[in-house]
């Protein structure tokens, strides 16, 4: 019976997907770019707006994309900083019949990558799993990982996919906005700082085994 325990426990840990991370410190270089302006001032603003392309267009639909590095052989998550207090993935909406990995491609290039040239073409960012989908609800800064039971209409879907970063890179910010590299432990049940879909991220990231290079 033990041999029988031991190799289903055996066969759980040969199915844990591996993710190989790169050093932040040696692998990537950090650029700034023109400064790209935030379409809202306020978190009311941001509403009311997505309330008047909701009656254009319906739900919104929007992507975000998790990009893991390592520090001292820890995971590292790539967050954009607006200010001094608001931080997100980096991502956003999906223009009306635009698919999910060419949206989140192109706002992966708008937020983090420099201008296309000859000399520097754009980046072909990898789209990993989908790791989680959020719903809201109502025109509020709350969002779920589920639809709650009495809404028959959620006016946004947000789907956060793991974007398996190559072995180099450079990186180009807006001015306005910092990149920064949070450790996993940092963001743990971390909501007061982070706020709950980002301080749930290592429990999202938890399902992998990592390949520290």
């Amino acid at each position: 019976n033990n041999h029988n325990i031991m190799a289903s426990f055996a066969g759980l840990a040969a199915a844990v997907p591996t993710v190989t991370l790169y050093n932040l410190e040696t692998n990537y270089t950090f650029g700034t770019k023109e400064v790209l302006m935030e379409k809202d001032t306020s978190v009311a603003s941001r509403m009311v707006r997505m309330k008047e392309m909701y009656e254009q267009e319906g739900m919104r639909r929007s992507v975000d994309g998790i990009l893991i590095v390592h520090r001292h052989n820890h995971p590292h998550v790539l967050l954009l900083q607006i200010g001094n207090s608001f931080f997100k993935l980096p991502g956003g909406r999906l223009r009306p019949g635009e698919g999910e990995i060419e949206g989140l491609q192109r706002k992966l290039s708008t937020k983090l990558a420099p201008h296309a040239s000859p000399m520097q073409p754009q980046p072909q960012w990898e789209i990993g799993d989908l790791l989680c989908q959020f719903w809201r609800p109502n025109f509020e800064t709350l969002m779920y990982p589920y639809i709650p039971a009495h809404i028959t209409q959620p006016k946004e879907c947000k789907k956060i996919f793991l974007v398996p970063l190559p072995e180099r890179f450079i990186f180009a910010v807006p001015k306005n906005l910092k990149l920064l590299a949070v450790p996993l432990f940092e963001l743990y049940d971390n909501a007061q700082r982070y706020g709950p879909i980002i301080s749930a991220l290592p429990l999202l990231l938890g399902r992998f085994n990592y390949n520290y290079v």
